[in-house]
């Protein structure tokens, strides 16, 4: 049974996945990590989202809070109750539209790969819940005074409150901008928003319907998940096309850097590694002997790289047949997680082929090995050509792999170069390159192997990088003062 923390505001948070439910990205870890973040700040947040397969039977003491009778093309009902284990219970609504979401495939996509086609109204009736949830609240009471949307597949939920004349303030946060949500004006009636919101242009986006456009000038303020990606989404080559609409925001706009759960990602008390800190260093060198057996690797003289990451092009994952001659040349041995782009994967299992014993590819995604990874690694790989936040470089600094990164978004939020003011000062934690292309990442690589070779400034790298406050506190008190002054 879900209970309401005594004298917490409450806010609706809206999400199309979340951790421990589902997972294709860092949305989910975000959504799962709010809720206990804020409670500290005084704020009551459950998640609002699609109850995809089997999803039900993994709610404790789930209740039915909430029910209609035709939820775009049939009926729904909300069962709330929570997720996970203590201490990192997710206080969960679940909505149970089996018509929308009880079906084969992922959240996104169908067994062939390809999106949903009613992917429009799966999203939007999950928006249009949130809307009603804060006019009417739920059964048991609870009825939130902000709702907090994420990415396009919350985004109508601030359209529809402000349409339907609903007195709840709202927040939407872009966490990547790349998916909009587009989809034909014919679909307007269907996803039950008023010809004005089409024509005023709020959901016109060059002659279709932006279900993110239409969130971020409905919201009463949008953030970003760092600063640096808030700025970087006023110019054309970030902005993907919506930096005017961006532009016209900017008042409302903050970027506010996203946190790990530093208790699940704590190389101290991690079940999964043998367990060390900063002080205790040396303990990884026995978790890099665990990784190079994970993966099959023999003697590897220089760093031992690992990424951990979706196959993609924004991921820069591309670039990496380019550079591994160089890098294994050096001594560098590289261990890749990930899953994705099909022409990526056959590259690095080219790699793989040419390297066996220093090069090693696993696809597919694994809960645990990437704790492993982290604690083995030396450096954690993250050459993305954009990257609005970014968890996999703050992984990498929790557990004393060395992050190798763009200078995007969160990565240049969260990394300190170590440029020779930074290593003399002691506070360089990762290398940070300009030039997102193979010579950029051939030079980073490098620069990576000269500083490994040089075991006591690499050591208090790895030191100073662990030393970071990677958590959510100052990360949930921007939240909280941004809700306090819009939801008054």
């Amino acid at each position: 049974m879900m209970v309401e923390a005594a004298g917490l505001r409450r806010v609706l948070s809206v999400a199309s996945e979340c951790v421990p439910l589902i997972k294709t990205g860092g949305l989910a870890d975000i959504a799962g990590a709010l809720p206990s973040a804020m409670a500290a700040q005084g704020w009551d947040m459950r998640v609002l989202m699609p109850a995809y397969p089997g999803m039900l039977d993994r709610i404790a003491e789930a209740a039915e809070v909430w029910s209609h009778p035709d939820l775009f093309g049939g009926p729904a009902r909300i069962l709330a109750g929570m997720a996970g284990t203590a201490p990192a219970e997710v206080p969960m609504l679940l909505l149970d539209a089996p018509h929308l979401f009880d079906r084969p495939g992922g959240p996104y996509l169908g067994t062939d790969g390809r999106d949903h086609p009613d992917n429009p109204e799966r999203f939007a009736a999950l928006s249009w819940v949130a809307a009603e949830i804060a006019a009417e609240g739920l059964s048991d009471g609870w009825r939130p005074e902000l709702v907090h949307a994420h990415d396009w597949q919350g985004a109508l939920a601030p359209v529809y409150l402000r349409y339907r004349g609903i007195a709840c303030a709202s927040v939407l946060t872009i966490h990547n901008i790349a998916f909009q949500g587009l989809t034909g004006a014919h679909r307007l009636h269907g996803l039950r928003l008023p010809e004005q919101a089409f024509w005023d242009g709020t959901l016109e986006y060059y002659g279709q319907i932006s279900m993110l456009k239409a969130g971020l000038i409905a919201a009463d303020r949008i953030t970003t998940v760092s600063p640096n990606y808030a700025r970087e989404l006023l110019r054309p080559d970030f902005g993907m096309g919506l930096e005017g609409v961006i532009a016209s925001r900017a008042g409302a706009m903050v970027g506010i850097l996203n946190g790990i759960d530093t208790q699940v990602w704590n190389p101290e008390a991690d079940p999964r590694i043998i367990p060390f800190n900063a002080r205790t260093l040396k303990l990884k060198a026995q978790n890099r002997d665990r990784l190079r057996e994970d993966f099959g690797l023999t003697h590897v003289p220089g760093p031992l790289a690992v990424v951990v990451s979706r196959m993609s092009w924004q991921k820069g994952l591309d670039l990496l047949p380019e550079v591994v001659d160089g890098f294994v040349a050096r001594g560098g041995g590289l261990a890749v997680l990930g899953a994705g782009d099909a022409a990526i994967s056959v590259a690095l299992a080219g790699v793989v082929a040419r390297y066996p014993g220093r090069v090693a590819l696993r696809t597919g995604y694994d809960e645990t090995l990437p704790h492993r990874m982290f604690a083995g690694g030396d450096a954690v790989l993250v050459p993305s050509r954009f990257e609005p936040c970014g968890l996999t470089q703050m992984y990498g600094l929790r557990y004393g792999a060395v992050p190798v990164v763009s200078a995007v978004g969160g990565l240049a939020d969260t990394v300190i170069h170590a440029n020779r003011v930074a290593l003399d000062a002691g506070c360089a934690t990762g290398v940070v390159f300009p030039q997102v292309d193979a010579t950029g990442l051939s030079q980073a690589l490098d620069q990576l192997c000269d500083l490994y070779a040089e075991p006591a400034v690499f050591r208090a790298m790895q030191r100073a990088g662990m030393k970071q406050d990677m958590g959510w506190r100052r990360s949930a008190a921007a939240y909280a003062r941004l809700y306090e002054d819009i939801a008054r």
